[in-house]
C-alpha cells in the first residue's frame, strides 16, 4: 500500500499536501507536544522538493520513540530501514501516536516560482520553503493542536529564521532552528523520514520505465546528468514533471547549440537587459533621438 502522502502527487504538476488524522493522545493535552520539520530533496534537479513534519507528545518520544524506534538523520538510514518506519506510521499503526503532514512542491511549481518575470519577483527556494513550513505548522494548529515547542532544520541563517517563525507565531511555546536538527532532535528525525520515503517513491513513479536509469537527481551525479543529456529535446527540453528547469544545469544544457538545442531569446529579457540598451533601435523623431523598443510596436 502505498503512503497516503503520495497517492494525490502522483501525476500532479502542482503542489499537493496531506494532513494525517490527529492522534488522541495529542488532543488530550495530558503532555506538551512538540514538532518536527524537515525536508527531502532541496538540491536534485529531478523531481519534487518534500517537506514534512511530525508532531507528537514529548512523553511518547521519550518513551515510545527514542527508546523502541532507531529513527534518525533519514539520510543516514537505508531506504528499507525509513520505508519500514514510515510504514509502522502509516499503515500498521505500531506507532500510532504521531501525526504527521507533508508537502510535495512539485518541479513545475518550483521552476514556475524561480523564473517568474521580472526577476525581481521571483519567488526563491528558501521563500517556497519558508512558506511551506508556516502553512504546514497552521495546518496543524487549525487542527486544534497546541504545540509548545517546534523545532526546525534550518534553511538559510538559523536566527533571522527562528524570529520569522517566532513573530508568525505567537501562540506557540517555542521554535529552534537548527542546523543538522535531524541529527539533533527525534521529532525532527521522524519528519525527515516520512519527506524522504515519500520523495523517494514519487522519484520512482517519475521513471518511465521499470530499467530507466535517471541516477539520484542531484546535478553533481554522472548518471543523472547522462539521463539529461539522452532525454534532452531540442525545443521543449524535458517532461516539466520531472525536471526543474530553474537549475543551472538544465539552463546550461539548454543553451548548449551543440547538442541540437534550438536557442530561443525572449523578447523580455532583451528589452529589461542592460547590457542590450545600446542595441535598442532608434527613430529621428523631429531632429532628437527617441528610444523605441519592440513592444511599444504592438498593442
Amino acid at each position: 500500500m502505498l503512503p497516503p502522502t503520495v497517492t494525490d502527487s502522483i501525476g500532479s504538476l502542482h503542489t499537493k499536501t496531506h494532513f494525517s488524522p490527529v492522534p488522541l493522545s495529542v488532543l488530550k493535552g495530558d503532555s506538551p507536544v512538540i514538532l518536527g520539520v524537515d525536508e527531502a530533496g532541496r538540491g536534485p534537479v529531478l523531481g519534487p522538493m518534500v517537506y514534512g513534519i511530525s508532531y507528537c507528545t514529548s512523553q511518547y518520544q521519550d518513551e515510545v520513540l527514542i527508546p523502541h524506534y532507531d529513527f534518525d538523520d533519514s539520510k543516514k538510514l537505508t531506504d528499507a530501514v525509513r520505508r519500514d518506519l514510515f510504514h509502522k506510521m502509516y499503515e500498521t499503526r505500531d506507532i500510532e501516536d504521531v501525526g504527521y503532514a507533508t508537502t510535495v512542491i512539485t518541479p513545475t511549481d518550483i521552476s514556475s516560482g524561480m523564473l517568474r518575470f521580472p526577476p525581481s519577483k521571483n519567488y526563491n527556494l528558501n521563500q517556497q520553503a519558508h512558506d511551506v513550513t508556516m502553512d504546514l505548522i497552521k495546518g496543524v494548529l487549525d487542527r486544534g493542536v497546541q504545540l509548545s515547542h517546534v523545532y526546525v532544520d534550518t534553511v538559510g541563517p538559523p536566527a533571522s529564521y527562528q524570529k520569522k517563525l517566532e513573530d508568525r507565531f505567537p501562540e506557540v511555546g517555542a521554535f529552534t532552528v537548527a542546523k543538522k536538527a535531524d541529527s539533533l532532535y527525534c521529532v525532527v528525525s521522524v519528519a525527515s523520514v516520512v519527506a524522504k520515503v515519500t520523495r523517494d517513491i514519487l522519484v520512482e513513479s517519475l521513471k518511465r520505465s521499470d530499467d530507466e536509469i535517471i541516477g539520484s537527481g542531484y546535478p553533481s551525479d554522472p548518471k543523472t546528468v547522462k539521463w539529461l543529456r539522452e532525454t534532452q529535446t531540442p525545443l521543449f527540453g524535458w517532461p516539466i514533471e520531472m525536471v526543474r528547469f530553474s537549475w543551472q544545469t538544465c539552463q546550461t544544457l539548454m543553451k548548449d547549440g551543440n547538442n541540437g538545442s534550438i536557442p530561443i531569446e525572449w523578447e523580455e529579457d532583451f528589452i529589461n537587459s542592460k547590457k542590450n540598451m545600446a542595441q535598442q533601435w532608434t527613430l529621428d523623431d523631429q531632429n532628437s533621438k527617441k528610444v523605441i523598443t519592440l513592444d511599444s510596436w504592438f498593442i
